[in-house]
C-alpha cells in the first residue's frame, strides 16, 4: 500500500498527527518545526533553525515482543541515506561523536509510529550537537529526506524481525569498546550488541544485557571511519 504524506510547516508533534491520521495504511508526517516534539521517555527535543521532524505511522507490523527492535531498524534506515553516521544505542544517530538526530518508536491500539528527527542546518551548534549540512538546504530538503528514510525503513520492516540487520548495526555501533554508566547505579565496558538488539556490557567480569534505558559514556574513544 502506498504511503500517504502530510507536510506541515509547524505542528505540536508529528508522532501525534501521524497516529491520528493512520487509518489502516501507512502515513508519513513531515514538519519543519515542532512545538511539543519529544524524545525517549518524554524528554524535550531541541530544534535546529533548519530541522527535520517526521513520523511514519503504520499498522503494527511485527509481534509486540519484537517491536523494541524498531528504533534500531529505523536508525539503520538513516544509515541507508547517510553512510557516515554512527548509531548510539538505543536511539541516537551521530555524526563523528556528536548527536545529529534521534529515533522514537511508540505502539498502541494496533498502530506503530516511528519518528526521526535530525538537525539539517545549525550555524552555531551547541556543544555535542551536529548538523547535516554546512549551508541551509532550504525548505524542500526535509520532505525529500523524510520520504527516502520512510522508504528505506519500510523495506527493512518488510524483511521481518528475524532479518533486522544486526550485523550492520554492530558495524555502526558507536558504544562498543566504551565505558558507560546507567541509572540507577550501573557501569561497565560495552562488549557488543546482541542478536535481539540488547546492549552487552561487561560488569565485574560478567556480561550484563541492557534492553532499554539511556547510557552515558565515561571513557571517550575515537572510532574508525565506517
Amino acid at each position: 500500500m502506498a504511503t500517504r504524506m502530510i507536510s506541515l510547516d509547524v505542528t505540536d508533534s508529528t508522532q501525534d498527527v501521524a497516529r491520528d491520521a493512520c487509518q489502516g495504511g501507512p502515513v508519513l508526517v513531515v514538519a519543519g518545526r515542532q512545538t511539543r516534539g519529544r524524545g525517549r521517555s518524554g524528554s524535550e527535543w531541541e530544534t535546529a533553525p533548519r530541522a527535520l521532524a517526521c513520523s511514519l505511522a503504520l499498522p503494527t507490523p511485527w509481534p509486540m515482543q519484537r517491536l523494541p527492535l524498531l528504533p534500531a531498524v529505523a536508525a539503520l534506515a538513516v544509515a541507508d541515506l547517510w553512510d557516515d553516521v554512527w548509531i548510539k544505542w538505543p536511539n541516537d544517530v551521530l555524526l563523528d561523536d556528536r548527536k545529529l538526530g534521534g529515533i522514537l518508536s511508540e505502539a498502541s491500539d494496533g498502530v506503530t509510529v516511528i519518528g526521526f528527527g535530525a538537525n539539517l542546518w545549525w550555524p552555531d551548534t551547541p556543544e555535542g550537537v551536529a548538523a547535516r549540512f554546512d549551508d541551509d538546504p532550504g525548505l524542500a530538503a526535509a520532505g525529500a529526506i523524510a520520504s527516502a528514510w520512510a522508504e528505506a525503513l519500510q523495506r527493512r520492516i518488510d524483511r521481518g524481525p528475524d532479518d533486522w540487520g544486526v550485523d550492520e548495526y554492530r558495524s555502526r555501533s558507536w558504544l562498543v569498546g566504551r565505558e558507560v554508566t546507567w541509572e540507577p547505579s550501573g557501569s561497565g565496558l560495552v562488549r557488543g550488541i546482541g542478536d535481539d538488539g540488547a546492549l552487552e556490557v561487561v560488569v565485574d567480569g560478567e556480561v550484563r544485557r541492557l534492553v532499554s534505558g539511556a547510557v552515558r559514556v565515561v571513557r571517550p574513544l575515537d572510532p574508525p571511519a565506517p
